[in-house]
């Protein structure tokens, strides 16, 4: 029987099926993402940069924001499409200038964002750690925010909701003299640990990053940065939040740490070692993970030519 094929009636046109395999891509730079040609949805994981912890008795810097629709309702696309991806870096540690004092203390550095195009998806920079005696952070939000600094009272940082988690609070309560540790900042799965008048490894401790599974295997992100301590009498570093987060200083084991890098977590903060302040750590790089399911794609050979007709005329096999 014939067939309509691009307006020709005549012999039929079949099609070809090419299959695209499932594929999971991970961005640990900005760049391009290009979906395959039989890609209508797909799932994500979008962390931003994490934020920097504060000096001088510094909060630990908030993990970056934590987004992700795997498991949930995929976001449409179109196939053989370009996206532009956006991979937050980590925020700064918070500086020092001169010696000793309130005066010489810095916050942390705001963690920048992760943008995924397909879906206009953006995950928020982690929020800075507290720094020196500052007092109230409520305006420092971030993905997850930023711990309180130690030697004064001090509300850590707020969250965006639905990202992560709030820093903790500092409580300017004395170890003893003049030694003090600051809160740690927020994780995706858990809010930063106050910082209390009690020298062990939870006062300060960052919040707990979430897992995801979206490369197959779970993998924790975006922990919070710990608190510092400082002055003296202080043999454990507040510990970063699993997930990234980095530690604190103190005075034993002077060196704090920056958050992980493609993984999201806040960066440790810097302590008061007398006479001098200590420059926070760091926040860690974000990422962005995409993952495409299986398809398959008809492709006809396309509209039958004139010289392919003709052929097949003289040749009497045009139906």
């Amino acid at each position: 029987m014939a067939s309509i094929n691009g307006g020709i009636i005549g012999k039929l046109n079949a099609t070809s099926e090419t299959t695209f395999n499932a594929r999971t891509t991970s961005f640990t730079s900005s760049g391009t993402l290009t979906t395959q040609a039989g890609t209508s949805e797909l799932e994500y994981l979008v962390i931003a940069g994490g934020g920097g912890g504060g000096s001088r008795f510094g909060g630990g810097g908030g993990a970056g924001g934590f987004l992700t629709n795997l498991g949930g309702t995929k976001t449409s696309v179109s196939g053989g499409t370009d996206y532009a991806v956006t991979v937050g870096g980590g925020g700064a540690g918070g500086v020092v200038s001169g010696g000793a004092g309130t005066g010489g203390a810095g916050y942390g550095t705001k963690g920048s964002n992760s943008v995924l195009a397909a879906g206009s998806i953006t995950s928020t920079g982690g929020g800075a750690g507290g720094a020196g005696d500052s007092a109230s952070m409520s305006s420092f939000t971030g993905g997850s925010g930023g711990g309180g600094a130690g030697r004064f009272a001090t509300t850590g940082g707020a969250a965006v909701a639905g990202q992560g988690s709030a820093g903790g609070n500092g409580s300017g309560t004395s170890m003893g003299g003049d030694v003090f540790r600051g809160a740690g900042g927020g994780g995706a799965g858990a809010n930063g640990s106050n910082s209390t008048g009690t020298d062990n490894t939870a006062n300060g401790a960052g919040g707990a990053g979430t897992a995801n599974a979206i490369t197959g295997s779970s993998v924790v992100y975006a922990g919070g940065g710990g608190g510092a301590g400082g002055a003296s009498n202080q043999s454990t570093n507040s510990a970063g939040g699993n997930g990234g987060g980095g530690d604190g200083s103190c005075t034993g084991p002077t060196s704090g740490s920056a958050g992980t890098a493609n993984k999201g977590g806040g960066g440790g903060g810097g302590a008061y070692i007398a006479p001098n302040n200590r420059v926070g750590n760091a926040g860690g790089s974000g990422v962005v993970i995409v993952k495409e399911a299986a398809s398959t794609v008809s492709v006809a050979s396309g509209m039958w030519n004139l010289q392919a007709v003709f052929n097949n005329r003289v040749a009497d096999t045009w139906v």
